[in-house]
């Protein structure tokens, strides 16, 4: 992944997070409310908005020939579309057993947050 595609998909997960947001917020509030999951989906895009954020870091690090930025970027995505994935699914359809597959994603947002500080420093350059 180069740093622009870095930068790109940082920026689409990004303005993804607005539209989700706003959509809950208007669209899905009454569905959400009947349900009692407008936390669950609040959640969902606070995370997502935070690791877009974070692919963007990944952005700038990569361009700088940073060792891990890439893979931190990965873990990143994966992460984001699954913890909140699972939980925009399980707000709005209630599948109990998606619980169960978020974390997963969650252990891939920490193991993007350990590989982008690992690399802090470490040139693609070095060995």
């Amino acid at each position: 992944m180069t740093p622009e595609r870095i930068f790109q998909s940082g920026a689409l997960v990004a303005g993804l997070a607005v539209a989700l947001g706003a959509f809950g917020a208007h669209g899905l509030e009454a569905l959400l409310d009947e349900r009692g999951t407008a936390d669950t989906f609040e959640i969902a895009v606070r995370y997502q908005f935070f690791h877009a954020l974070a692919l963007l870091a990944c952005a700038w690090r990569a361009s700088l020939g940073e060792r891990g930025a890439e893979k931190a970027a990965q873990a990143f995505l994966a992460g984001t579309a699954v913890f909140s994935g699972t939980l925009y699914f399980l707000a709005v359809t209630g599948p109990r057993w998606l619980g169960a597959v978020t974390p997963i994603g969650g252990v891939l947002l920490i193991a993007g947050w350990i590989l982008l500080a690992r690399g802090v420093g470490r040139s693609a350059d070095e060995g």
